[in-house]
């Protein structure tokens, strides 16, 4: 069974070569064979969950060495793969709601020209994020690592020919770049301090080391989970990127990259455990960031920026979890698989939307569809149950968890951190609510509101022949649309109460990641109640805002916070100021430190040689009374030296 390890990989990775070397001539087949490799790599990733299930807790891990990547004496750098609960866990949710997302894009790109192209990068960035999450060593993580920012930047800049387009892919690339360089320093620093990147050797020791190396690595590796997961301060890209196809936002958010960095902390959880100020670290990022994405997500207008700040905020609770160490790891992994489910559907039901309103993105301009997109309403509904924890829906089993194991930290910190995420679990339902009301609800404000340009040209057939200004005529999605609508919400409904009644999440990883129950000031009961109780705040505030009066279709001024909230929260405004101008001005200073220092004291100093040797080379004139004259010279200098000497 080991060796269907690498065929995990190989089946999205064959397609990709296919795909993207194989020409025009796969045009009419390519969308069918990236679907059908996809498929067949969760197939083979069910045959070894079947099989992981069939063995002892304790026996579940499986190891499978393919070959020495660069054998030189002192650097083994080996290909192997680690299949354990954990990665097993990561390769279901992959090619499971990439495979559904494949078949969701069969038909929501079925007009573009490129469409063999797109499937070819989708199977670049699934085979990218297996190899991620099945390396047994972080070099080889690395590779994925750098694999999957390849294929986002591929897939965001897909419609090239929009600026947008390329600005936001060149922006998500630049961005990971810097949390990129966090994960290979910690590389070189493993490998310094333990001499080898294989999990078992640098997981086992971890805590042996020097606890300024420790910290140096966890440092790093939160850099880098900062960058892949868009977190503060590395969060600027994720809004951006939804200038991409809709079905790559799906994607990015729920099942592939945005999931990286808790996968990498929460399997390097034995290096943060021996560094409780870095654990620290983590929690505080995941805390701001939880917050900092649902502020956001409150005052967007575009339907896909909305759920992408939703996505900063429900990755910012998976942090702050595995920042509680063993307490929370289990729950972190547990919410990034029902948010999976969840927000895959939010995003497909999105893209729905879209194809039914002349690509419209402004949700000011809907209102009103829950009766012409019946199944996406309905489906979309779901999906936004789960995600503000109606009770009995996924979110509500692991997002609790979550807040209770924030109470369960201890002490003020605990207080605050449980503060924290009912505080979000509020925002979250009140812009949840924002988006299912502006949406399906109220006065239909598409028949009069004016569609200025498309954010998505290129997706329906009468997208070419249509005017921008046309009025929409909403209407249902197609069947390869909607079945994966409709299966990511019975996911969306019952994966919560699955993993959660009888904590069997839990249990299946804990012989990974290890619990502690902690010791929480309150119970079990009283943190549901809260959260309840938070949830219908933010559901009263939302519909009393949006849905008892009519919706401008222009947005008004708004607050200060509001006008902050739109332009996310200035993040672009800081970056411009302290990193491209303050780039700028230090690249001015190091040119004239260049010119005038470095360049001056090399020219100087040969302006002076060359001066000094112009001088020398006057006494050669080739004139025989000037050397004469030279050579009395020096025989009169000798004389007087000698005649000075003797008299000393």
């Amino acid at each position: 069974m080991d060796n269907l390890i690498a065929l995990l990989i190989a089946a999205p990775l064959l397609g990709a070569a296919v795909l993207l070397c194989g020409g025009r001539r796969l045009d009419g087949i390519g969308h069918w064979l990236g679907t059908l490799l996809a498929g067949a790599s969760f197939v083979l990733g069910a045959v070894l969950f079947v099989d992981m299930l069939g063995r002892s807790a304790d026996h579940r891990t499986v190891a499978k060495h393919l070959f020495t990547w660069v054998p030189v004496e002192g650097f083994q750098a080996n290909v192997g793969f680690h299949l354990d609960q954990l990665s097993m866990t990561f390769v279901l949710l992959i090619t499971g709601v990439g495979t559904l997302i494949h078949i969701y894009s069969i038909g929501y790109m079925e007009h573009d020209e490129n469409r063999r192209r797109f499937f070819g990068y989708l199977n670049l960035f699934l085979a990218a994020m297996l190899l991620l999450v099945l390396a047994d060593n972080y070099l080889l993580l690395y590779v994925g690592w750098e694999g999957v920012g390849l294929a986002s930047y591929l897939l965001i800049g897909f419609w090239q020919h929009k600026p947008s387009a390329a600005t936001a892919a060149k922006k998500a690339f630049l961005v990971n770049r810097v949390g990129d360089m966090g994960l290979s320093i910690a590389i070189m620093v493993m490998f310094t301090t333990f001499g080898s990147f294989a999990f078992t050797t640098v997981l086992g020791e971890a805590g042996g080391a020097s606890s300024g190396r420790d910290t140096a690595i966890g440092l790093m590796l939160l850099l880098a989970a900062c960058g892949k997961s868009a977190q503060v301060p590395l969060q600027s890209w994720l809004g951006d990127a939804m200038e991409g196809p809709t079905p790559v936002s799906a994607l990015i958010h729920a099942a592939t990259m945005v999931t990286a960095g808790v996968y990498l902390i929460t399997r390097s959880g034995a290096i943060f455990n021996a560094v409780p100020d870095v654990q620290t670290a983590v929690v505080v990022v995941g805390a701001v960031t939880l917050l900092f994405g649902a502020i956001v997500g409150c005052a967007k207008d575009d339907i896909k920026k909305a759920l992408a700040g939703s996505t900063m905020s429900q990755i910012g609770y998976m942090i702050l979890a595995t920042g509680l160490g063993p307490i929370g790891y289990a729950f972190a992994i547990m919410h990034l698989v029902t948010h999976g489910f969840f927000k895959a559907g939010l995003f497909l039901g999105a893209g729905s939307v879209m194809h039914g309103m002349n690509d419209e993105v402004d949700m000011r301009k809907y209102g009103g569809l829950r009766t012409y997109m019946p199944v996406t309403f309905v489906t979309f509904g779901l999906g936004y149950l789960a995600i503000i924890g109606f009770p009995g829906l996924s979110g509500f089993f692991s997002k609790d968890k979550i807040i209770e194991a924030a109470f369960a930290k201890g002490g003020t910190e605990g207080w605050i951190l449980g503060a924290v995420t009912l505080l979000g679990a509020a925002i979250t339902a009140y812009y949840m609510t924002r988006v299912m009301v502006l949406t399906f609800f109220g006065e239909e404000r598409w028949r009069n509101a004016k569609t200025p340009s498309p954010a998505e040209p290129s997706v329906e057939p009468a997208a070419e022949t249509r005017g921008a200004h046309d009025e929409p005529h909403p209407h249902e999605s197609p069947k390869s649309m909607t079945i994966p609508m409709i299966v990511l919400a019975f996911g969306s409904v019952f994966a919560g109460g699955v993993f959660g009644i009888g904590d069997r999440f839990v249990k299946w990883l804990e012989p990974v990641t290890s619990f502690d129950h902690g010791d929480s000031p309150l119970g079990e009961w009283t943190v549901t109640g809260a959260t309840v109780v938070c949830l219908l705040i933010g559901v009263g505030l939302a519909v009393a805002q949006y849905g008892r009066k009519p919706v401008p279709v222009v947005a008004p001024r708004g607050s200060l916070l509001t006008r902050a909230a739109r332009r996310d929260l200035l993040q672009d405004d800081f970056n411009h100021v302290v990193l491209v101008r303050g780039g700028e001005h230090l690249t001015r200073s190091l040119v004239y430190l260049d010119h005038s220092l470095v360049d001056g004291v090399v020219n100087g100093t040969a302006a002076s040689v060359g001066g000094l040797s112009g001088r020398l080379r006057k006494l050669q004139n080739g004139f025989a009374r000037s050397y004469a004259v030279s050579m009395f010279g020096g025989a009169v200098v000798i004389i007087a030296a000698t005649l000075l000497m003797r008299a000393v």
